[in-house]
C-alpha cells in the first residue's frame, strides 16, 4: 500500500511547481527579450527560433521518458547524426523513403539500447555509451568521413525548411486570401513544418503520461523496480519501449537536421545528449526517476534555446561579445543554478 500511495502521490505532484516555474521563466525571458531587442518577437525571428529548436525538442521528449524510468540515454546525439546521414542518402527517393530512413535507424538504435538493459542487465550508461560510440562510428564510416548533401529534387527538404502552408504557395492563393494569410493567423498556419511535427510529438507525449497506462508505468518504474514488479506492473517492457522512443525520436530529429541544412551531418549531435539532460532537468525531472512532466521539458528546451538566442541579440548590441564557448559556459552555469535550487526545494519537500 505505500508504494501504491507513493506511487499516486508521484502521479500528481510531478506537474508543479517545478514545471510552473520552468514555465514562468520561458515567458519572463520572452518577456525581457522583447523588451530590449527590437525585432525579438519579429516573425522572423520567432519562427528561425522554433525550427531550430525543434530538433533538440524532440530529442529531449525522449530522453524525458527515459529518465523518469530512472535510466539515462546518452546516444541520441549520435544517433539523429546517423539518422541524418541515412535520411540524405535516401532523399533521392523522396520524402518518405527519407523519412522512413531515419526513424528506422533510431529505432533500430533505441531497441538495441532497451534489449542491452533489459535482456542483459546492462547499466543504462555503459549501454548508451557504447551504442553511442557505435552510431558515431558508423555514421562516419557511411558518409565518408563528410556531409551528405540531400537531393534538392524531391520534397524531402520540406521537413526541414517548408511550413504548413507551404503546399498552397504562391499559384494556390489569390490576392485577397494572400493578404489574410499574411496576418496573425498566418503567422499562427505558417508554423515551420519541424516545429508542427516537435508539437505533434509532444501532445501524443503529454496524452500518454496524462490519460493512458503506459504512463505510469512509466513513472512507477522510476520510482522503484521492485515496488512496480511487486505490483505486476511490466517493467521490462516499460523499459524497453521508452528507449525505442527515445531512439525513434532521435532518428526523427535527425531527419530534420538533414532537411534543414540540406546535408546529412555525421559529427553534429555531439552535445545533444548533454542539451537534453540539461533540457529534461531544468523542467523539473528528477534524475532519480519517478517524477517528470512532458510540458516543462518542452519548456525547459525552449529556455535554454532562447537563452543562446539572447546572448545572440546581446552580442549584436555590442554591450557585450561572448563566442559560442562562453555562450557555453553561461547555459552550464544556468543548469547549475537550477539543479541546486531543485534540490533544495526537493530537501525542504521531505523535510
Amino acid at each position: 500500500m505505500t508504494s501504491i500511495a507513493t506511487f499516486r502521490g508521484a502521479t500528481r505532484e510531478f506537474r508543479f511547481p517545478q514545471g510552473l516555474g520552468v514555465v514562468l521563466l520561458l515567458l519572463a525571458l520572452v518577456a525581457f527579450g522583447g523588451w530590449r531587442y527590437e525585432g525579438f518577437l519579429g516573425s522572423y525571428n520567432v519562427l528561425s527560433v522554433l525550427r531550430y529548436s525543434s530538433m533538440f525538442a524532440l530529442v529531449s521528449l525522449g530522453m524525458c521518458f527515459v529518465i523518469m524510468t530512472g535510466g539515462i540515454d546518452l546516444s541520441v546525439g549520435s544517433v539523429a547524426a546517423l539518422g541524418s546521414v541515412v535520411s540524405a542518402m535516401l532523399s533521392p527517393y523522396g520524402l518518405l523513403p527519407g523519412l522512413a530512413g531515419g526513424l528506422l535507424v533510431g529505432a533500430a538504435a533505441g531497441a538495441i539500447n532497451g534489449l542491452i538493459i533489459t535482456r542483459l542487465k546492462i547499466l543504462p550508461f555503459i549501454a548508451t555509451l557504447a551504442v553511442m560510440l557505435a552510431a558515431s562510428g558508423t555514421a562516419l564510416l557511411l558518409a565518408g568521413n563528410q556531409s551528405v548533401s540531400v537531393s534538392y529534387e524531391t520534397a524531402f527538404m520540406t521537413l526541414g525548411q517548408g511550413d504548413l502552408l507551404a503546399p498552397l504557395r504562391p499559384e494556390w492563393i489569390d490576392a485577397e486570401d494572400a493578404n489574410w494569410f499574411a496576418g496573425p493567423l498566418g503567422l499562427l498556419f505558417g508554423f515551420p513544418t519541424p516545429a508542427w511535427i516537435a508539437l505533434a510529438a509532444y501532445v501524443l507525449g503529454a496524452i500518454v503520461m496524462r490519460w493512458r497506462a503506459f504512463g505510469r508505468h512509466v513513472l512507477a518504474v522510476g520510482g522503484g523496480e521492485e515496488a512496480a514488479l511487486l505490483m505486476g506492473l511490466p517493467v521490462g517492457r516499460t523499459v524497453f519501449i521508452v528507449y525505442l522512443i527515445s531512439g525513434s525520436l532521435a532518428g526523427l530529429a535527425g531527419v530534420i537536421l538533414a532537411a534543414q541544412f540540406g546535408a546529412g551531418q555525421p559529427v553534429e549531435g555531439a552535445g545533444w545528449e548533454l542539451f537534453a539532460i540539461a533540457s529534461v532537468v531544468v523542467g523539473g525531472t528528477l534524475l532519480t526517476g519517478g517524477k517528470g512532466s512532458i510540458v516543462a521539458t518542452l519548456a525547459g528546451s525552449l529556455l535554454l534555446g532562447l537563452i543562446y538566442t539572447i546572448l545572440n541579440f546581446e552580442n549584436g548590441m555590442g554591450w557585450i561579445s561572448l563566442s559560442a564557448y562562453w555562450q557555453s559556459v553561461v547555459r552550464g552555469a544556468f543548469l547549475l543554478v537550477v539543479v541546486i535550487v531543485q534540490a533544495s526545494f526537493m530537501k525542504n519537500t521531505k523535510s
